[in-house]
């Protein structure tokens, strides 16, 4: 880790002094007007603060430091910690040294398998999941060093090196997880010459003879690692870690936002409607009956799942990128089908209905049926995936928040009798 050490120690007054010099010649600009309409409508659309690792473009979609997603599918997801940390892609030095670390804090220790174990049979794996990275947080460097009075201007140093540390861990929790929670037998120990990806594949014990599990795995834990600062995960993990909470109290915090169903669930719910519609038809419908049942669906007054996004104006490019594996990896998959098939129909569906700003796929339409077909079929453990991999989005904002002296978070709020009488 030195060496990422190395470039951020660099990195970082470059920064501080182009933020200094911005906030002094336009510290007085405004970049967004609050409506009364968005003051009640969950702070839609309102730009508020920075965040460098990653923006969503309404019309490109996900571009992280500047890339876009679908240019970077094909990068690990060290490679993309690297790059949201840095800006840019390791060399293959900087990489082997990051893996090296990771390798060196992968294991989940003792004390926390001995709380889990004592869970009820029908727990949620998510709670046992947040649930192992609080337990942590007695191993936290950070609260430790700041409790003996460290200056600021290591706050990101320390902050980075337990970050690595929680993240290391994040693929051994999260499979030892699934094979307790379902009953799989025993935990499978990591093996430190695999990488993050493939190591989780491992530790779950679910067959993998073409490595196109792996591959997946690669894939997913890469395209799910950040989506900007204001979506609830990021937020709630940004404003735990403003009061200089460590990042197991931060990251936690996060997740347990990524557990609500208007956010991390959507992905198991876009599953659960398509394989109704499969057990419906007794397979895959053609797209006359799928297109009558989609329409059926909203005459009725249900949404159609994984359509339709807060910011995106375009497809996903994360739906486009699973997309391109399926049809690379299982197509004939009769779900696979199901999820192509809806591709073609909802769109113009919801267009024709004339409701839907976006009638685009988001990137739950597609992942749950590739998780689906190579055996992870338990749904409510999908949203420890989606964390294991945003975590990384997580800690490398609060590494730069940490670097450049971000403030606490404190929004000044109104009342509805303030509005009243003021607007």
């Amino acid at each position: 880790m030195n060496m990422l050490k190395d470039i951020l120690a660099n990195q970082i007054p470059i920064s501080q002094n182009r933020i200094k010099d911005l906030i002094a010649k336009k510290g007085e600009s405004e970049i967004s007007r609050v409506s009364v309409a968005q003051a009640y409508s969950g702070l839609r659309g309102i730009k508020a603060f920075v965040c460098d690792t990653s923006a969503v473009d309404p019309d490109k979609g996900l571009i992280i430091r500047g890339m876009p997603l679908l240019d970077i599918k094909d990068i690990s997801p060290e490679e993309v910690f690297y790059l949201l940390i840095t800006g840019r892609i390791p060399t293959e030095a900087e990489l082997t040294d990051l893996k090296a670390e990771f390798s060196n804090h992968i294991e989940v220790p003792q004390y926390v398998w001995d709380i889990l174990e004592k869970f009820p049979e029908d727990s949620h794996p998510m709670t046992m999941f947040n649930s192992g990275i609080l337990s942590m947080q007695r191993d936290s460097i950070f609260r430790k060093k700041y409790d003996d009075g460290m200056p600021k201007s290591k706050y990101w140093e320390v902050l980075l090196e337990d970050g690595i540390r929680l993240l290391a861990k994040l693929p051994s929790l999260g499979a030892g997880i699934y094979r307790l929670r379902f009953n799989k037998g025993d935990r499978i120990l990591p093996n430190k010459s695999l990488d993050w990806a493939g190591n989780f594949v491992h530790m779950t014990g679910i067959p993998d003879p073409t490595g196109d599990f792996h591959r997946l795995m690669r894939l997913y834990l890469m395209l799910h690692c950040d989506h900007e600062g204001g979506n609830v995960s990021a937020f709630a993990a940004h404003t735990v870690s403003s009061a200089l909470s460590d990042p197991y109290y931060s990251v936690s915090a996060g997740l347990n936002g990524l557990a609500g169903p208007l956010h991390g669930l959507a992905n198991q719910e876009c599953l659960k409607f398509v394989l109704g519609i499969r057990d419906q038809f007794n397979g895959s419908p053609n797209k006359k009956e799928l297109k009558e049942y989609c329409w059926n669906r909203l005459k009725n007054g249900r949404v159609i799942p994984g359509y339709g996004h807060a910011v995106l104006r375009c497809p996903d490019p994360r739906f486009t990128a699973f997309i391109n594996f399926g049809e690379n990896h299982i197509k004939g998959d009769e779900v696979f089908e199901i999820v192509t098939n809806l591709f073609e129909i909802v769109p113009k569906v919801l267009l024709e209905q004339g409701k839907a700003k976006n009638p685009w796929p988001n990137v739950d339409a597609a992942s749950g049926s590739l998780l689906y077909y190579y055996g992870l079929k338990e749904f409510n453990y999908y949203t420890v995936l989606f964390s294991i991999s945003r975590a990384m989005g997580m800690i490398a904002q609060m590494v730069w928040e940490r670097a450049l002296g971000i403030p606490i978070t404190r929004p000044k709020s109104v009342t509805t009798e303030w509005i009243e009488k003021n607007s």
